[in-house]
C-alpha cells in the first residue's frame, strides 16, 4: 500500500477508484465499503485509492470538541496496511480547505490530484464548503469531468455510523467484547512504556505503565481488563488496570500492565497491547493487603479466560 500525505499532481500517476471518508475505527462496516472500492478497482484496472483526513476535521472546525478517536493516524495506518488497500492518501485537513467550494474539491482533488475515474460513495455524504453538495451535484461533476459516481445504499452506511457509534459507546462503558465485534479485531492502545512509582512491583506485580502521546486517543472505562501484546515476538497475556489507584491516593489516570510469565526490561520501548475483555470496575480497597489479595484473584480469572478463549 502506498501512502501519502501530500497530493504533489503526478501526471503519470494510474486512474483511481476512489472512496473519501475519516474511517475511524476501520471497522466491519468500513471494510464492506473497502472490499467493495479494492473489487471494483480490480475489475475496471484502477488504483483502489481511500482518502481520508488528518486532524480530523471536528478538531479544526470546533476547537472545543473533545472528540476522542478510536485509532491513533499510526493505528489506522497499520489497520489499513493489511486490507488490500492500493494507496491511502492521509490529507492535511486546514480551514483553508474546509473553504473550498464543491466545483473545487472536485476539480482539483478528485479530478486532478487522484485522477478518478470511479468515485463510491454514500447517499448521505456531503462535501464542499460547509458541506452543502450532495451525491446529486457528485454525479452532475461526474458527467463534466468522465468520473463515475457508485453510490452505497442506506443500509449499508446506516451500519457504518451505528457499529461507529457502539463502538465508541461501548469502549467508554468499558464493554471491549461487544466493541471488538464490531471492529473484527481487538482494540488496541499503543504507547511507550514508561517509569512508574514502582508500586507495582513493590505488591509482587510488577507493571509497564503506557504513556499515550496521542490526546485524542479515546481510552477505555477505567477498571480491569485481560490484554495481550507481542513484545519482542513473543505473544505475551497480562491484565490491564486502567484508573487512578485510589487504593494508594493515586490522583492521575494511569494505564499499567502486569503480563504474565514475563520479566524483562522494556523501558522506553513502543508496545501495542490489545484489549480482550473487562474483568471488574476500578474500586478503593481498605488496604493494601486486600487490594492484593484482589489482584490473586484477578489473575486467577484472566488466565481462566485466557485458557477457555484462546
Amino acid at each position: 500500500m502506498i501512502i501519502r500525505k501530500t497530493l504533489a499532481e503526478n501526471s503519470e500517476a494510474d486512474f483511481s477508484a476512489v472512496t473519501i471518508g475519516t474511517f475511524d475505527g476501520v471497522h466491519i462496516g468500513h471494510r464492506k465499503i473497502l472490499e467493495r472500492l479494492i473489487e471494483t478497482a480490480k475489475i475496471n484496472k484502477l488504483q483502489s485509492t481511500l482518502l481520508t483526513f488528518f486532524p480530523h476535521p471536528r478538531m479544526v472546525l470546533q476547537q472545543d470538541s473533545n472528540i476522542k478517536l478510536i485509532n491513533t493516524l499510526d493505528e489506522k495506518i497499520s489497520i489499513l496496511e493489511k486490507s488490500g488497500l492500493d494507496q491511502l492518501i492521509i490529507y492535511p485537513f486546514t480551514r483553508e480547505f474546509s473553504r473550498l467550494t464543491a466545483i473545487e474539491f472536485v476539480r482539483e482533488i478528485i479530478v486532478d490530484k487522484l485522477r478518478a475515474k470511479k468515485v463510491i460513495i454514500g447517499y448521505d455524504h456531503r462535501f464542499g464548503r460547509n458541506r452543502t453538495a450532495t451525491i446529486d451535484h457528485l454525479r452532475e461533476y461526474g458527467e463534466t469531468y468522465d468520473f463515475e459516481v457508485e453510490e452505497i445504499g442506506v443500509e449499508e452506511v446506516d451500519a457504518v455510523s451505528v457499529s461507529s457509534t457502539k463502538i465508541r459507546r461501548a469502549l467508554e462503558e468499558g464493554d471491549i467484547e461487544t466493541a471488538n465485534q464490531y471492529l473484527g479485531y481487538d482494540f488496541m492502545l499503543t504507547g511507550e512504556v514508561v517509569r512508574g512509582k514502582g508500586l507495582g512491583r513493590q505488591m509482587g506485580y510488577p507493571t509497564a505503565n503506557l504513556h499515550i502521546e496521542e490526546s485524542y486517543k479515546l481510552i477505555p472505562a477505567k477498571g480491569v481488563y485481560v490484554v495481550k501484546s507481542k513484545i519482542d515476538g513473543k505473544e505475551v497475556y497480562g491484565m490491564m488496570s486502567i484508573g487512578l489507584n485510589p487504593t494508594v491516593g493515586g490522583d492521575r489516570q494511569t494505564i499499567e500492565t502486569y503480563f504474565f510469565d514475563f520479566d524483562r526490561d522494556i523501558y522506553g520501548k513502543k508496545i501495542q497491547i490489545d484489549m480482550l475483555k473487562r474483568l471488574r470496575d476500578e474500586e478503593r480497597f481498605d488496604s493494601v493487603e486486600i487490594l492484593v489479595e484482589q489482584l490473586g484473584k484477578d489473575r486467577e480469572n484472566a488466565l481462566k479466560y485466557i485458557a477457555e478463549q484462546h
